[in-house]
């Protein structure tokens, strides 16, 4: 957990650690296991807007969940603060919060994951201490790192569009496409550009060309809901 590390990137492995969490104990790599996995940090335990995401993520769960997907957050707080906030989450948004959230009162695993926020002077602890931003990273089930994204402490996170990605990136990686801007679970895909034309008509026959560089063609039926 050196601060010398090289940075994360997309396509890094997801670094392991082990932790503490609201589910017990875990080593990173063993949770994610043959699943995709969101980790998703937020700035405290028992503020407004993380009380609000963390409700949404919790009513979402079935959907992550039918896609494979393993959801787990992480402050820097402790276990018995996040047991007693999860009793406020659950009262204000009326769901139950089942998947875990990381106690990281020391900072390690959001110094591992450079999720620290250095630019809002009112998002510290009592004692002065950077507490985290609103990061996400999607992982894969090889651990490798597929999206990253940091919002401020100010901005609560729009969780469908995180699944949207996952979308996204699942039907991709079981194709050869690419989606467009606004693409949503259904909507026609673009022709990945290393398919030439002649194996475009078996993979998408009736693929419709605009320039030779942009292709559509209908979402792949096997992926479709």
């Amino acid at each position: 957990m050196s601060s010398n590390r090289n940075p994360l990137r997309l396509g890094s492995i997801a670094p392991d650690f082990e932790a503490e969490t609201t589910k017990g104990r875990i080593k990173f790599h063993d949770f994610i296991d043959n699943s995709w996995v969101i980790l998703f940090s937020h700035p405290a335990d028992f503020t407004p807007v993380c009380t609000t995401e963390l409700g949404v993520v919790a009513r979402m769960q079935p959907e992550f969940e039918a896609r494979n997907v393993k959801v787990i957050g992480l402050s820097a707080n402790g276990l018995e603060s996040h047991h007693d906030w999860i009793k406020d989450i659950n009262e204000v948004n009326n769901v139950n919060l089942k998947f875990p959230i990381i106690a990281d009162a020391d900072r390690k695993i959001s110094t591992l994951y450079d999720m620290l926020d250095y630019q809002d002077i009112t998002n510290i602890d009592s004692k002065g201490i950077p507490l985290t931003v609103r990061s996400v990273f999607i992982i894969d089930p090889k651990k490798t790192i597929r999206l990253m994204l940091s919002y401020p402490a100010s901005t609560g996170r729009d969780f469908d569009e995180i699944l949207r990605v996952v979308d996204s990136l699942q039907l991709g990686d079981k194709n050869r496409i690419t989606t467009p801007a606004n693409w949503k679970r259904g909507d026609d895909v673009i022709v990945h550009p290393s398919v030439t034309n002649e194996e475009a008509e078996k993979l998408f026959p009736g693929f419709k060309t605009v320039k030779p560089y942009l292709r559509f063609a209908t979402q792949p039926s096997a992926q479709k809901t």
